[in-house]
């Protein structure tokens, strides 16, 4: 087991774990007080939603690796996996993780470091939620108006060229729409394909994190799912839905002015990424290999 870098006592990790708390809560609360109203919303939900990690996990803290936690309750986190007592207090073992999430690590690590290696790309101009509707009468959110109506969203499509890289997004393409992406996106290809411009790329940063977890430290957690927050708002305001009920005003990629618009905040949000992407990197790293690897 290694040597911790960081002693926190009682009050010192108490205190840490009532600031994550608090932190998120600023979105788990009114998530879960919509849920209790039966309201959904189109633009909050997907990061509870599509994004697996529920409420009461995202609210709860753990060290990441080299932390001794010491004093009364510190004997509660070896409950969790990973953690075993060493000396005074309990610590982190990367060698006392599960399997399944070493295996995740070497994943992650392969994708994350193709995605950084790569320039950043930033003409897609959020056409994927547009394909998402192209020709169909089932929108995702069809409590929603689309901004232009049916006909005026399948003619931005059919006027623009559509070059999404991300095969989570490429999935949900109506099948119309699919056959007019430049690029064919599978699950295979992923690591390929990835780069840092693209704002689901960005978004997923938050998945990464918490599938890591207790490996990655709440508070980077917490980062990722701020950034992944904020991505969703432009990734919606840039979409044919019209958000205005919800107090969004869009992003008219439509336009010449909305697509540099929509460019600028792509190019902003992957400057935001790259830190984060490159703990996560290094986190995934420090992850003993799988057994049999």
């Amino acid at each position: 087991m290694a040597e911790p870098t960081e002693v926190l006592d009682g009050p010192g990790w108490r205190a840490r774990a009532e600031a994550h708390r608090r932190r998120v809560a600023a979105w788990t609360g009114p998530h879960r007080e919509r849920r209790r109203r039966g309201e959904p919303h189109p633009v909050w939900d997907f990061l509870f939603t599509y994004y697996s990690h529920r409420p009461a996990q995202l609210e709860r803290w753990d060290p990441g690796p080299g932390v001794l936690l010491t004093g009364d309750g510190a004997d509660g986190f070896l409950d969790r996996p990973g953690y075993r007592r060493t000396g005074d207090g309990v610590l982190l073992d990367p060698a006392a993780l599960p399997q399944r999430l070493r295996g995740t690590a070497a994943f992650v690590h392969r994708l994350l470091t193709a995605t950084r290696s790569r320039e950043p790309r930033l003409a897609c101009f959020g056409l994927h939620e547009w394909a998402m509707v192209y020709r169909t009468e089932r929108p995702r959110h069809g409590s929603v108006p689309l901004r232009l109506g049916a006909a005026g969203t399948d003619a931005v499509v059919e006027s623009q060229r559509i070059s999404c890289s991300h095969f989570d997004a490429h999935r949900f393409f109506t099948e119309a729409a699919a056959p007019r992406n430049t690029l064919t996106p599978t699950r295979e290809t992923q690591a390929e394909l990835e780069q840092p411009g693209c704002l689901h790329a960005t978004m997923d940063l938050y998945k990464w994190a918490y599938k890591l977890a207790p490996a990655v430290p709440s508070e980077l957690v917490a980062d990722c799912f701020a950034l992944a927050a904020d991505v969703r708002e432009l990734d919606m305001r840039a979409s044919p839905y019209d958000l205005a009920a919800h107090g969004f005003t869009p992003v008219r990629i439509e336009t010449a002015e909305g697509r540099a618009g929509y460019a600028r905040a792509q190019a902003g949000f992957a400057e935001r990424a790259a830190p984060l992407r490159d703990r996560l990197i290094d986190l995934a790293a420090a992850l003993p290999e799988p057994v049999g690897r």
